[in-house]
């Protein structure tokens, strides 16, 4: 099932995968992991599987759900989907062909907008960018979920093509903290995407890079950068489209004058 989520860039979560590793200051306060300790206390299934007590924590270690990987199949109702909220697609410990599942599924619902955003880009870039992904994983899937499921075909009788890409309507963004780690823009612009954006959240530091790792962003099809979900104490980094480094210094100095509270925080599902 989706959650719904007071997210303001999104309207609900779809988690076929949970759990995630600590990699950089930007992780200090992950909301996901105090969330999955919580849930797991709860008992709740999806969060039993604990991860690494040196980067992870209780009930976040890396699951892909059998159960959760078709959701969106079912939804009728259009909605913007910001997909595995409490994990990172990128993340090494998630199958190819789990990520490949994920992008068919997304493929075979054009009816809603699905929103990914990796801390780990770069493996992204090395899976999404390589004909052997789409054609040998992706394409197979896709095939074998449309096999038998005629009402699933005829969502695209002469208009939308199953099998194109980039998927065009999965957006691709990564989270920059500060200008550390602006290279995962460049990894992001390896990645084939309809539309790419940026979450600058938690803004850590200024942005003298401009968020863009070497600027050009305003020539390419790119969405807003995202205010982030909540990581808990902090600055916060939601940002108009396009930004400089001007516009992205004044945020900060906002920020660190207490001008701005942290986006609030999602209901996880």
């Amino acid at each position: 099932m989706s959650t719904a989520t007071k997210i303001e860039w999104t309207e609900v979560t779809w988690n076929p995968t949970t759990g995630c590793d600590r990699i950089s200051p930007g992780c200090d306060n992950c909301y996901a992991l105090r969330l999955a300790k919580r849930l797991k206390g709860m008992g709740q299934a999806k969060y039993q599987h604990d991860g690494d007590p040196r980067t992870s924590g209780p009930g976040f270690g890396v699951t892909v759900h059998e159960d959760a990987l078709e959701e969106p199949l079912r939804w009728r109702k259009p909605r913007k989907v910001f997909v595995n909220s409490m994990s990172d697609i990128g993340h090494a410990r998630v199958p190819a062909l789990a990520v490949a599942r994920v992008f068919a599924v997304m493929a075979l619902s054009p009816e809603h907008s699905f929103q990914v955003l990796p801390k780990r880009p770069g493996r992204l870039a090395s899976m999404l960018g390589k004909d052997e992904f789409r054609n040998g994983l992706v394409r197979p899937v896709i095939e074998a979920l449309l096999l038998g499921r005629p009402a699933l075909a005829g969502r695209f009788a002469g208009r939308a093509d199953p099998f194109a890409w980039p998927v065009p309507n999965v957006w691709v963004g990564t989270s920059i903290e500060s200008d550390e780690y602006c290279w995962r823009a460049d990894q992001l612009r390896r990645i084939p995407a309809a539309i790419r954006f940026l979450s600058l959240e938690p803004l850590l530091g200024p942005l003298p890079g401009g968020g863009g790792g070497g600027g050009g962003w305003e020539r390419e099809r790119a969405g807003f950068p995202a205010p982030g979900p909540g990581l808990g104490p902090g600055p916060a980094g939601p940002v108009c489209w396009p930004a400089g480094a001007a516009v992205l210094q004044a945020v900060w100095r906002r920020d660190q004058q207490g001008g701005r509270a942290p986006a609030g925080r999602p209901d996880m599902g």
